[in-house]
């Protein structure tokens, strides 16, 4: 797609305007031009995890294009080139036939649900036990010689075989010996993508850690829902006008990453050259730079356990606002849902084991219903439920989204992020969350007004599911709705949904929020048979069941181990208008909305693809390389090879000049 030509009068008005908000002290605004990704309830883009969220308010036609797109991500059915849909065994229906005949199979095999790993069922988890065995007399084995140690005993003795096998006998005694056993799963309830979805098959994955191909997925689903040509944009800008932050909460643990790298001596396995440098939390960002965007821009990402989407969107949101980045992809990617992370949690009694729903129910099994409402966020609860997600965002200054074209879905003003100071335990809630709460809502209401964030604001609440956090985040919205005078805020939780992903779980609550601003919808919350006694309900409003509502605001909560702390502040696409007329004029506005009807249209046209399971993962590994060599370098800037503006290498000096 051409970027769009601007008229001498058009950037004479926006120069005007630009020129007055600097006059005025305003900063340029961060607004949303794409999301992507993917998590337990299915895609980011087109709303279709939202929607899967609020299936059963949905009108008919909205129900079937969702579960139907579901199907196709799960590829229960395949769509054609003659417009017809396929199932499996090759037959032909229609759209309407593939929702009623798998709409069973898509609520049962998305949001939270049992883990569908088999190690965690029938199997168990592949474990060993450490013994010391005994033997009354010399006992002699064979082994092949490629599996007996280097460094041997001195009483044992071996004799050869063949070149291949060596007999060994070992002297009567004690013997320390590890036991191969399968450990029966404790906890067996995840918040999984969609079944049958695997981002690795969308690309040249190279036995890729799985919260990285899922960051490769997420990126590319966020520039397919844009509907702008990454390419194109990119010629417009500085290459250092772009930036990527992006990474995870506690790097790649599973075998393709640090996970396989930390057990490979006691497992017996040889560790590879790549899961060392693949388990590094950053690299989601080093992904996209690399293979994905081209990006030379700042890059990087801050670690924040559970709130670390929300510090990688405040770093975002700070450089566009202060005009540093004009372009930043924001996100995190979390597959956490390995024996080795899931038992970790569950020493913390951090989680929702098996046992401890069962006490919640006076169960004595636990069936597939069961499991899919483990999280209960505000009623009697016992821990978390695990899951994984990735989750991306597409900022722009208000400036360069109006002369692109690019649609807008919201704006991002402001993310708070504070500590908890002192603590008596490192896991434990502390004070933190009720500063960045504070400034998030002051910050509103001063955009805002008292009575829009009275009656058009709501909270998407951090609502792990755990006895504390129902209480200590219960109580802190409380003592803010208090403050201001708030006596009826709505409450959402989306991981009685789609679990607790870890440091994407809010970008599973931001993603949410831009479908409630589109969809004029609340997703309910379905596990919430009653709040909890010990909640301070008084000043906050919950429902079990999908709420029309007309917000202007969201506030994304976010409260993480070690004191990790974050509130956002989320505007909508209609409050984010009103904002850029006053900015620029309704005349720049009138300009934006017609440059945006091809951008809406390369949009669903992206939409259309992928309903259809139809997915197309960028990933474009060793194009484009370059050595220093290559460079143009001068006093002024830098050209690279490939990009079509240099990169400026005029920067600011705040601090004087000692030749003044």
């Amino acid at each position: 797609m051409a970027a769009p030509v601007l008229s001498s009068r058009h950037s004479i008005d926006n120069m005007t305007r630009q020129q007055h908000n600097e006059e005025r002290g305003l900063s340029q605004l961060p607004v949303i031009v794409g999301m992507g990704g993917v998590n337990a309830a299915g895609r980011t883009s087109g709303h279709q995890a939202y929607r899967r969220t609020v299936l059963d308010a949905l009108h008919k036609d909205d129900q079937t294009r969702t579960v139907v797109g579901l199907a196709a991500m799960m590829r229960l059915a395949s769509h054609h080139d003659d417009g017809h849909w396929r199932d499996t065994s090759g037959a032909t229906l229609d759209a309407s036939e593939l929702a009623a005949r798998y709409r069973q199979q898509v609520l049962d095999h998305t949001l939270i649900r049992r883990i569908e790993d088999p190690r965690f069922n029938a199997d168990g988890i592949p474990a060993n036990r450490q013994a010391q065995l005994s033997f009354d007399s010399p006992h002699t084995f064979r082994v092949r010689r490629r599996q007996l140690p280097d460094d041997l005993p001195e009483t044992w003795q071996v004799r050869e075989i063949d070149r291949h096998t060596l007999e060994v006998t070992v002297p009567a005694g004690p013997f320390d010996v590890m036991l191969p056993e399968r450990r029966p799963a404790q906890v067996r309830a995840a918040g999984q993508i969609p079944s049958g979805f695997e981002p690795s098959q969308l690309y040249r994955s190279v036995h890729h850690p799985r919260g990285l191909s899922m960051a490769i997925f997420g990126a590319s689903d966020c520039l397919g829902q844009s509907g702008l040509d990454w390419d194109t944009l990119r010629d417009r800008l500085d290459p250092d006008a772009i930036a990527v932050y992006a990474g995870n909460s506690i790097g790649q643990l599973d075998d393709e990453g640090w996970g396989g790298l930390l057990k490979s001596f006691v497992s017996g396995q040889r560790a590879t050259s790549k899961q060392m440098p693949l388990g590094y939390g950053q690299m989601p960002a080093d992904f996209l730079n690399a293979y994905v965007l081209g990006s030379v821009g700042s890059t990087g990402a801050i670690q924040g356990a559970c709130a670390t989407f929300l510090y990688n969107l405040r770093l975002g949101i700070e450089d566009i606002a202060s005009g540093r980045r004009r372009v930043v992809m924001v996100g995190t990617s979390d597959a956490p849902i390995t024996p080795e992370i899931i038992e970790g949690f569950r020493a913390m009694g951090a989680l929702a084991d098996d046992e401890s729903l069962k006490v919640l129910d006076a169960l004595t099994l636990l069936t597939d219903a069961d499991y899919q409402r483990a999280c209960r966020p505000f009623a009697r609860n016992c821990g978390f439920t695990i899951a994984e997600a990735s989750q991306f965002l597409l900022l722009m200054d208000d400036t360069l989204a109006l002369e692109t074209g690019a649609q807008i879905l919201g704006s991002v003003p402001g993310v708070f992020t504070n500590a908890d100071g002192w603590k008596r335990s490192i896991s434990a809630p502390g004070i933190g969350n009720y500063i960045t709460l504070g400034k998030a809502v002051a910050l509103a209401r001063q955009i805002l007004g008292d009575e829009a964030l009275r009656q058009r604001t709501f909270l998407h609440a951090h609502g792990t599911s755990t006895p504390k956090n129902r209480v200590t985040e219960s109580h802190v919205f409380d003592l803010i709705a208090r403050a201001y005078g708030i006596e009826a805020w709505p409450v959402v939780a989306v991981k009685a949904f789609v679990g607790h992903s870890q440091g994407s779980a809010a970008g599973d609550q931001l993603a949410s929020a831009l479908g409630s601003f589109a969809l004029g919808l609340l997703p309910g919350i379905p596990t919430l048979d009653a709040v909890a006694e010990d909640v301070y309900a008084e000043r906050l409003r919950f429902s079990r069941l999908p709420e029309a509502f007309d917000a202007e605001a969201a506030f994304i909560n976010a409260k993480g181990f070690g004191g990790n702390n974050a509130t956002g502040l989320v505007l909508s696409p209609k409050v984010t208008e009103r904002l850029l007329i006053k900015r620029h004029g309704q005349a720049a506005i009138d300009a934006w909305k017609t440059r945006q009807a091809a951008t809406l249209e390369a949009s669903s046209a992206y939409e259309r693809q992928a309903d259809e399971g139809h997915f197309q993962a960028l990933y474009r590994f060793g194009e484009g390389v370059l050595e220093g060599t290559e460079l143009e370098i001068s006093a002024e800037h830098i050209r690279i090879p490939g990009y079509a503006q240099p990169v400026s290498l005029a920067v600011d000096n705040p601090f004087g000049s000692v030749n003044d």
